[in-house]
């Protein structure tokens, strides 16, 4: 079975919703549930606090499988292209794929950013500990980055 890492956030609508609809979305193959963290938007576009997590979830699949699975996930929640990094009812990111790389341009894994997002690494280390990304422990891509503006939400659970 191969592990794969998402990571979900919302900042429009019924955040909590969207993220427990993301989980229910993933149910058949869910391993883990980080708890959720309210975080800062990132990127250039002035939006609302994001709510994030992230699921674990493990199958045998190829990573365009799990891309379209994210994809749907956030159709369902009426997610909209309009702009990059702007606000969403629900993202889903695919991060890792059992340690797979892939420089594809639908896929490019890991993940090109998630080292530089405390709103993926603290989440992922509560459920995986000894995570690595890119070959490195996810706790030292933590340290270096920070967790600035990252609050733990424990009135919020998930699963």
């Amino acid at each position: 079975m191969t592990r794969v890492v998402l990571s979900i956030g919302s900042n429009l609508g019924d955040r909590v919703a969207h993220l427990r609809a993301a989980v229910t979305a993933f149910a058949d193959v869910l391993v883990a549930v980080s708890p959720v963290y309210e975080t800062p938007p990132w990127g250039p576009v002035e939006q609302p606090a994001y709510l994030n997590a992230v699921l674990v979830v493990s199958a045998d699949q190829a990573p365009a499988y799990w891309l379209g699975r994210a994809h749907a996930a956030e159709r369902a929640a009426g997610r909209e292209r309009d702009v990059r990094w702007g606000p969403r009812t629900l993202d889903v990111d695919v991060v890792d794929v059992g340690g797979t790389g892939s420089d594809d341009p639908a896929l490019t894994l890991p993940h090109p950013r998630a080292h530089e997002r405390a709103f993926v690494l603290r989440p992922w280390l509560d459920v995986e500990p000894s995570a690595t990304l890119s070959g490195r422990p996810v706790a030292d891509w933590l340290a270096e980055v920070g967790e600035a503006g990252v609050v733990r939400r424990d009135d919020v659970v998930l699963a």
